[in-house]
């Protein structure tokens, strides 16, 4: 017995038999897990993105802005800043400034954090926990009971410092299962965070694009005003002379005012716009952009990538997300399985109890407790079979998602690349009527000025000639929005991000 105590005191604990016998149980065990292992999807088993073969090219429209042809090029990788192929100094300016201030992006970022410290936090569950302290007490006991301390005192002061030690096996992978979804669930964030990155770089390609598209229809329209303006006075001129009708200069002068009118509604949308890319940035609507954008100084990549559809999955943020996703529920099944398992929990103490502070450490006062503990849920009202039904299900919903996701990635490849073609067809058709009106409006202002054209031939031309103007300046604007809508598609080269 001496020896025993003094074995106490000194924090060595016997070993007994049904403490060996729980701890085989453990260490058989630990290596088991419940619930499904985590398969990765297989990519889709598809070839290509369109119905029909992708031509090797797109038409061209030479001599305009924007009409150079694009070519199709297979396998080949997107740049970590995919804007830089536009060759824009503005635009990287703008897109660095808004990498730093955007405040969705920097919510995605904390949001990796936070995943992250979930993560950290939960590793914690695969050590035992320690917990000290000490308890300072005054008691007196009733004399209808015998004493409590040796000296038979019935009013004393108790002194009991101790160190308790709890821990509890992860015998069915409770705590793997759970580090397993949230590690998914940090992914998850970190795939996010990549996605809003490509997301604000092509948002503000496309606004920088619709900006200078504006200011070239504002100036389309400004030069049509002149145009109306310049006609008036020849039909005014006429008219004083009686070869042109009251009637026809009133028709000018509505037609003068109709094109006047255009002009506002164009420029508060370059407004907007303008305030668009302030907010993208990180700015205000008062802060002045430094930084204005002309479709002439935009240049078109002449090389367009063109990912394998087994890459797209790799390289889209949003199906990586929806598989972490997924990685994420499968563990959770895991998870479930094994709240309905027994959990085992080893406990120990140790201390000392003494009536004096200063005889804490003294011989004889020393204590200790060892211990082994198996729950098992017996009757829980159905609540624990039906959140495993319920996580089962989760994981078919997440499964569902992810194929939504994947299958409109594709289709986003795939709408980006006809358009591709599609717009460099329109701008082409869009050049020759341009050129037509041009030539047809022109010819008909020299015909008026010299008396041999009507004026019904004049305002025919005139309209030609703003619906021509005015298409060929958006159809130029589409083919740089369909090349950045390409980049966002295939995933924006976020993994060549340094």
């Amino acid at each position: 017995m001496k020896c025993r105590m003094r074995n106490a005191e000194c924090g060595m604990f016997p070993p007994h038999p049904v403490i060996l016998g729980v701890l085989a149980v453990v260490v058989c065990l630990a290596g088991c897990a419940v619930g499904p292992n985590f398969k990765k999807p297989v990519p889709p088993a598809v070839n290509g993105y369109t119905a029909a073969p992708l031509p090797a090219q797109t038409s061209s429209a030479p001599g305009v802005t924007g009409g150079e042809a694009q070519q199709f090029v297979h396998g080949l990788d997107i740049p970590g800043q995919w804007w830089t192929v536009f060759h824009s100094k503005s635009l990287n300016d703008l897109i660095q400034r808004a990498l730093t201030n955007n405040p969705d992006l920097a919510t995605a970022q904390a949001a990796l954090a936070v995943a992250h410290e979930n993560v950290l936090a939960q590793y914690g569950g695969y050590y035992p926990s320690v917990n000290g302290g000490i308890s300072v007490s005054r008691q007196r006991t009733s004399h209808a009971i015998a004493p409590v301390p040796n000296a038979n005192q019935f009013e004393f002061s108790l002194y009991t410092p101790e160190v308790a030690v709890a821990y509890s096996p992860d015998v069915f992978g409770l705590n793997r299962r759970t580090v397993e979804s949230l590690k998914a669930q940090e992914n998850g964030a970190r795939f996010a965070l990549a996605a809003a990155d490509v997301s604000l770089s092509a948002n503000i390609v496309l606004a920088a694009i619709q900006e200078a598209s504006l200011r070239a229809q504002i100036d389309a329209t400004r030069r049509l005003i002149a145009i109306n303006a310049n006609i008036l006075e020849v039909l005014r001129s006429q008219n004083a002379k009686g070869t042109a009708t009251r009637v026809a200069v009133a028709a000018q002068e509505s037609q003068l005012a109709q094109s006047q009118a255009a002009l506002p509604p164009l420029m508060d949308q370059l407004t907007q716009n303008r305030d668009l890319l302030a907010a993208l940035s990180g700015g205000f609507p008062a802060d002045d952009l430094p930084e204005t954008f002309q479709l002439s100084s935009l240049q078109l990549p002449r090389d367009l990538p063109v990912s394998l559809p087994s890459q797209l999955v790799e390289q889209r943020p949003d199906i990586r997300q929806a598989e972490e996703n997924l990685h994420s529920a499968s563990a959770l099944i895991g998870v479930a399985v094994a709240h309905r398992l027994p959990n085992i929990t080893l406990t120990a103490s140790a201390g000392s109890m003494a009536l004096d502070a200063g005889e804490i450490f003294a011989g004889g006062s020393g204590f200790w407790s060892i211990g082994a503990g198996v729950t098992q849920p017996i009757f829980e009202g159905g609540t624990l079979l039906h959140q495993e039904r319920a996580a089962r299900d989760a994981y078919v919903q997440a499964a569902a998602q992810y194929r939504s996701t994947v299958i409109s990635a594709f289709q986003n490849v795939a709408d980006s690349l006809n358009a591709l073609q599609h717009d460099a067809d329109t701008l082409q058709a869009a050049v020759n009527a341009a050129n037509a009106a041009n030539v047809s409006l022109d010819l008909t202002r020299r015909q008026l000025e010299i008396g041999n054209a009507g004026y019904l031939d004049v305002l025919t031309a005139q309209q030609s000639y703003q619906q021509a103007a005015i298409a060929l300046i958006q159809a130029q604007a589409s083919r740089y929005s369909d090349t950045a809508a390409l980049f966002q598609a295939l995933g924006g080269g976020w993994w060549n991000q340094k």
